[in-house]
């Protein structure tokens, strides 16, 4: 098995998918954290796109290569790793998740325009854009994890954004779960999970209210 190494920033929600996904396949892997505001040379010089996250692969006899973008190193780590796989047996079942995986990039594109808004109509805004995903959303998942009982892909992209939404509820409630049942269950079902609760460092709610504060995002201001 060749070794493995994340290239990862402490709250960011696309790396959190990757260590789910190693996680649950059981897979040893190391971690290194970077400031993503002060990025190190090495880093910029194995990152093309100059994000993470990367995963490092050493090989015995041979180069070492780099994977980049979350999605893919999903597929790879799908491709390559030992142990339970993440994606269904059947191709269609297969296409509708790697769709759904798509889905909840877009979702976790309108829950940053939430705690990116400086004004009130931004954050109504945003609120809205992430509401009309749930609506959809309510009537596809199917307890208590997405597809049922077993875990996959489609839970290690959602479970970030779920944790992100936890954090604010708890200090201003957002209300962004309000009316769902199933993927309040769904939110709670993955918080609990072990490859979830473990993908992110001890301090991470600390960490990503300090960043929401630092940025003057509104959605926590207005608890203040």
């Amino acid at each position: 098995m060749s070794k493995l190494t994340l290239i990862s920033f402490p709250t960011c929600p696309y790396v959190q998918r990757a260590i789910i996904a190693l996680k649950e396949k059981n897979v040893d892997f190391d971690v290194i954290y970077i400031d993503l505001a002060n990025k190190p040379d090495w880093f910029l010089a194995i990152s093309p796109l100059g994000k993470v996250p990367v995963l490092k692969v050493e090989r015995d006899g041979q180069p070492d290569a780099v994977v980049f973008e979350s999605s893919v190193i999903l597929e790879y780590l799908e491709e390559t790793a030992p142990g339970t796989k993440l994606h269904p047996a059947d191709a269609l079942d297969r296409a509708q998740h790697r769709a759904w995986m798509e889905f909840g990039s877009a979702t976790l594109g309108d829950l940053w325009r939430v705690t990116s808004a400086k004004d009130a109509a931004a954050l109504a805004g945003g609120i809205e854009a992430v509401r009309g995903k749930f609506q959809r959303l309510e009537g596809i998942v199917a307890g208590p994890f997405f597809a049922g009982e077993k875990f996959s892909a489609v839970d290690a992209v959602f479970a970030p954004l779920f944790r992100q939404i936890g954090v604010i509820n708890a200090v201003a409630p957002t209300g962004l779960l309000e009316g769902f049942p199933k993927l309040a269950a769904w939110a709670d079902a993955l918080a609990k999970r072990p490859s979830v609760a473990a993908a992110v460092p001890g301090d991470f709610r600390e960490l990503y209210l300090g960043y929401l504060e630092k940025t003057e995002a509104v959605v926590i201001r207005k608890a203040a």
